[in-house]
């Protein structure tokens, strides 16, 4: 296994991390936000820390940002080829998980590769729609499918944000599991599926997911719709805790199906401080 840490990009900066907490640059703004794997010591003095512009604090289930300094509501930042609009939330997250340019850089590339122009793509808990963006940048036709209506509009203003309005990408706010049934029973099929899914969340309809229960039919449904010259497929994984075997132990049944490569390990960033690495998530992913 082999963990993967995307190049540096001025836009992003792991400046720090420890005690619980990372303390993170996006364009301007410098943010202090929990992250729960920084099981160490700061090494940033507290008087850095301070400086943030904004400093995330829990408070029973969710939390609140408060404004150390020049916090805006939102802001724009251009990384890994694309632009995104960042927005302090609730869930402490801000529209973009830096590490997954890992992922981006490697579809974009397996996209091309391909020599084909009609590769279908189908991002699944698609969140912000990064990947959703860099398969469209390499020609692939995407559907984006998340059951929030919030992460949907987000993703278009991204895709607007990044030239890319007027590529063939479908917005989906729909459950996940239903729309993969559905697409099932309609015979479609992708070459490229990417997933990111959750431990635990509500779906549209305030349908209920849990990992433990929903996953094994969330790979059997995408292993249905894979077609029959899959391009790539990516399995992320964070907030579960699971090995990244368990992932892999997954996608190898599409290698037994169709040959190919399989690459299971972490996701990391590099703090500017230090030569430390800050676990930023597991995955698997699969390419002819």
């Amino acid at each position: 296994m082999t963990t993967f840490i995307p190049n540096k990009e001025n836009t992003y900066t792991l400046l720090d991390s420890g005690e619980g907490m990372k303390l993170e640059r996006f364009g301007d703004i410098v943010l202090s936000r929990p992250d729960p794997e920084a099981l160490w010591k700061k090494n940033l003095p507290e008087t850095e820390w301070q400086k943030a512009d904004g400093t995330y604090e829990r408070t029973g289930a969710t939390g609140s940002w408060q404004k150390n300094g020049n916090l805006p509501k939102d802001w724009t930042i251009e990384y890994g080829g694309l632009s995104f609009e960042l927005r302090p939330t609730s869930f402490k997250h801000v529209g973009i998980f830096p590490e997954q340019k890992v992922h981006w850089d490697w579809m974009r590339d397996a996209i091309e590769k391909s020599s084909r122009t009609d590769v279908k793509a189908i991002n699944l808990f698609a969140y912000t729609g990064g990947a959703t963006l860099a398969a469209a940048q390499a020609g692939a036709e995407v559907v984006h499918v998340d059951s929030s209506k919030v992460a949907i509009d987000w993703a278009r203003k991204n895709a607007e944000l990044s030239g890319l309005s007027d590529k063939p990408i479908r917005w989906i706010e729909d459950d996940v599991l239903t729309f993969l049934r559905r697409e099932v029973k309609r015979g479609n099929k992708y070459d490229v599926v990417i997933m990111d899914p959750p431990a635990f969340g509500h779906g549209a309809g305030d349908k209920l997911w849990k990992i433990e229960k929903d996953f094994y039919e969330l790979f059997d449904l995408v292993m249905q719709i894979l077609s029959d010259s899959p391009v790539a497929v990516i399995v992320n994984g964070y907030t579960a805790g699971y090995s990244p075997l368990t992932l892999e132990n997954n996608v190898k049944t599409i290698g037994v199906k169709h040959g190919g490569v399989i690459e299971t390990g972490e996701l990391a960033l590099l703090e500017e401080s230090t030569t430390r690495l800050l676990p930023a998530g597991v995955f698997s992913r699969w390419n002819p």
